[in-house]
């Protein structure tokens, strides 16, 4: 396996998906232990429907988790919508207009979210 600083290796047959940024399996990338990134401890929740065909999607901002927390916040609130979504670049998305149900969600779970 081709592990040089130059090498752009996303896949590999021995081992499956590699990380980007530190050329290991993604099951022992050291990447995702990063701390948690500054907030201002305020989340805005807001609803964008551009670049995305005119479908609407709930986008929460602000959340100062890091990533496996930010996914376990995700699921949490895609259950309490009954819908889907992702977590990208630290930014949750859920499918549809829930903004007041995420709202609720994350004032239940300690955060102090804003209609942004």
């Amino acid at each position: 396996m081709n592990k040089s600083p130059n090498s752009r290796l996303v896949y590999s047959t021995e081992g499956g998906r590699m990380c980007p940024e530190c050329r290991q399996q993604l099951s022992a990338c050291v990447c995702k232990a990063k701390a948690a990134p500054p907030g201002d401890g305020v989340v805005r929740v807001s609803r964008q429907t551009k670049g995305r065909g005119g479908k609407c999607v709930t986008v929460v901002k602000g959340l100062a988790l890091d990533a496996a927390a930010l996914a376990l916040l995700g699921k949490q609130l895609r259950t309490a919508c009954g819908s889907g979504g992702t977590v990208k670049d630290g930014v949750l998305e859920v499918q549809g207009d829930h903004c007041e149900m995420v709202m609720n969600t994350l004032e239940g779970l300690g955060h102090r979210p804003k209609r942004a």
